[in-house]
């Protein structure tokens, strides 16, 4: 027996805060009868509507996409752009992407149908390490990067790098290839934290999420996580919530 709103949140329907606002309003049903009470445990016997919609109980499944840029981070796009799940179209299971990575970004991202392994990765408060190499038009000096891990306020939102240091220079173009880590993966964060400080992004790619990097790989590539891989980022989330 599981709690109601893990298993909405297993099929990938909502994260769990969301499947537990769905069940409170009403738009949950067990075996044809609505359902409101949070501490409703169900069994793999039980028919779960959401939404009018039957829970497919699907086993989970984890993947790795070296995302192109030019890609859209989503499983549709109403423009016709190509989206992330245009990569792996031999996966039957309803996939989404564990968080995004802009359009022009390339890089790691992981795509699953288990919500709460998503929810568990994406949280700030998990502190699991995406390390991303920007390439930026002109040099920051250390004091500037300093900044980042400071925290940059950015209309009212606090942006902040773990850790950030220049890997290389190039006076002549005056351009710089910079190392920066986030724990959290708030919109375009990496490129408005360097517009902010006076330095654009010509190129940004996602190189390492957690234990993972893309050793081997070329845009445009992907392969399931191995099951050890998928217990590693488990563990790595959960030690750091304790």
């Amino acid at each position: 027996m599981e709690r109601l709103q893990k298993v909405i949140a297993h099929a990938g329907v909502a994260s769990r805060r969301k499947a537990e606002q769905m069940i409170i309003d009403g738009k949950v049903k067990v075996n044809g009868e609505v359902v409101k009470e949070l501490g409703t445990k169900v069994s793999s016997n039980d028919e779960v509507e959401v939404e009018g919609v039957p829970i497919v109980k699907e086993a989970p499944v984890y993947y790795l996409l070296y995302k192109p840029r030019g890609v859209i981070s989503s499983v549709s796009d109403d423009k016709g752009r190509k989206v992330v799940t245009d990569y792996l179209p031999e996966v039957d299971e309803r996939i989404f992407p564990i968080g995004r990575l802009d359009y022009d970004t390339s890089g790691l991202l992981l795509l699953t149908n288990d919500g709460e392994f998503a929810n568990l990765l994406m949280h700030p408060k998990h502190e699991v390490d995406k390390v991303y190499i920007a390439k930026t038009k002109g040099i920051p000096s250390r004091e500037q990067l300093q900044q980042l891990k400071k925290g940059i306020n950015i209309d009212g939102e606090y942006l902040k790098a773990v850790h950030a240091k220049i890997n290389s220079s190039d006076p002549k173009k005056n351009s710089a290839i910079i190392q920066v880590i986030l724990h959290e993966g708030k919109n375009r964060q990496v490129r408005r934290m360097f517009e902010a400080l006076g330095y654009p992004v010509d190129k940004l790619k996602r190189e390492r999420y957690g234990t993972l990097d893309l050793h081997g790989m070329n845009a445009g590539d992907s392969r399931p996580l191995k099951p050890h891989e998928v217990k590693q980022l488990r563990q790595l989330a959960e030690k750091n919530v304790e």
